[in-house]
């Protein structure tokens, strides 16, 4: 059963960030030793960690166009869901890079200052493939690359075995965890090849966790070296992030996920506990809550979940979650709820009230999410797969400071100065360059400021 409480009792730790990372040395070891040894070094980690390592790492474009084919032959529901999502982030995505403006303007008479977003040459996204093969994160992770520019979208996820090698590997005992099979053809998950195909990649590798991290930030004789890795994985691709920022930019590191529903006494408990289970399902510490005014709908959503979990076929998963994790939060009025929200900086935000003042004012109140889901209807899960938002979020309290996966990721914004010799604005410029530089003891900066009015 879900926790209840009152925000009064509400313990200060539950509005820190969660840390389930920590400097993990393995990941320090695979990252130098693929910087030194490149495709040798990923072959012995792929035959240690996955499935299948293949003989070549890179998946030909035939292997992504057969998969998109069989899938659209095999699996239309799948494919059509595929490319209409695909089409909403597209535009979306291209939307968000209109907003972003290269100007030029004159500050002063002869001064010009300017701004230029400029995509990166390669981006690196990296998908998972566990439990259950992220295709809807192929999406939102290629396509804002390609609307923001970038020449080069390569992407890494986890072997398979080749269906050409299915026969040998069987035969020999091997594809399986801790039993690779060795020397095949390159594959993956083919929903994640048929979505890369979909969506436009660039080149594909079987190569999956920290290795692969390590591959696009430093290059391989098969890798192509990036400028960004964006994507989600296990702690050890998300330490791999962590420590190769700085050689590479990367989107965000990304931890269990969260939701937190703002619901007043117009909320479908129904609707609410079914948005609650749908974070829940994810991971035993994915976080859901929800914060309401309305003590009698809090009991109405937790006897509510009680009973889908009883049907749900992930609820060994999603029992945990909620019994460790999720709460409901009984607040004195619902500008309390936005203030809690404001202090969790939920991944996900719901605001499960009806149109009016009330919910206009609440939603001016909070800020600090990754997104925002305003309305009944607005469900979460349709920000994850077919609403053009980008599911990629900051979570353990990062939306205080970033939002998700865009365009902008991709960008650089870089600035540009042009002057008119002789003018007022360069003169000006000259001569407080030269006074700044003599305050700051910096002979030379000062002279070449000056040189230029002298």
């Amino acid at each position: 059963m879900i926790r209840i409480q009152k925000y009064a009792d509400i313990e200060p730790e539950f509005f820190d960030g969660r840390d389930f990372g920590g400097s993990i040395d393995i990941v320090k070891d695979v990252l130098s030793d693929v910087k030194k040894r490149g495709d040798q070094a990923l072959a012995e980690y792929g035959a240690k960690f996955d499935v299948s390592a293949p003989k070549t790492l890179e998946i030909p474009q035939t292997e992504l166009k057969a998969a998109a084919e069989k899938m659209q032959r095999e699996n239309p529901d799948l494919y059509n869901a595929l490319t209409y999502s695909h089409d909403l982030v597209l535009r979306f995505a291209k939307k968000q890079r209109e907003s972003f403006d290269d100007f030029e303007t004159e500050l002063e008479p002869g001064l010009f200052t300017g701004q230029k977003n400029i995509p990166v040459e390669k981006a690196g996204v990296y998908v998972p493939a566990g439990r259950f093969p992220l295709v809807s994160t192929v999406v939102m992770t290629i396509t804002p690359a390609v609307a923001a520019g970038v020449k080069e979208v390569i992407l890494c996820t986890p072997p398979r075995v080749h269906p050409d090698d299915k026969a040998a590997a069987e035969k020999a005992g091997t594809g399986i965890p801790e039993k690779p099979f060795v020397g095949g053809k390159p594959y993956a998950d083919e929903g994640i090849m048929a979505a890369a195909y979909i969506c436009g990649v660039t080149k594909a590798f079987a190569c999956g966790g920290s290795q692969a991290i390590a591959a696009m930030a430093f290059g391989t004789q098969s890798v192509p070296r990036t400028d960004v890795i964006v994507g989600p994985g296990n702690k050890f691709v998300a330490e791999a992030k962590k420590l190769v920022y700085g050689t590479v930019g990367i989107d965000m590191v990304a931890g269990p996920t969260e939701v937190f529903i703002i619901a007043d006494k117009t909320a479908n408990p129904a609707w609410v506990a079914a948005d609650l289970l749908a974070q829940a399902e994810h991971d035993i510490v994915a976080q859901p809550v929800m914060a309401t005014d309305d003590p009698a709908l809090a009991e109405a959503v937790a006897q509510e979940i009680e009973k889908q979990l009883s049907t749900l076929p992930t609820k060994a998963t999603a029992e945990q979650s909620i019994a460790n994790c999720g709460r409901i939060i009984i607040c004195d009025n619902l500008e309390d709820a936005a203030e809690a929200a404001n202090r969790k900086a939920p991944e996900h935000l719901e605001l499960a009230m009806d149109a009016g003042a009330e919910r206009d004012k609440i939603a001016s109140l909070v800020h600090n999410y990754g997104s925002l889901f305003i309305g009944h209807g607005s469900a979460e899960v349709f920000g994850d797969y077919a609403a053009g938002l980008n599911h990629t979020l900051p979570t353990s309290g990062s939306a205080r400071f970033t939002g998700g996966l865009s365009v902008r990721v991709f960008l650089k914004t870089v600035t540009t100065l042009r002057t008119v010799e002789g003018s007022k604005g360069a003169r000006a410029s000259a001569k407080a360059s030269g006074v700044l530089g003599d305050a700051e003891g910096l002979a030379g900066h000062a002279r070449a400021a000056r040189i230029r009015i002298e």
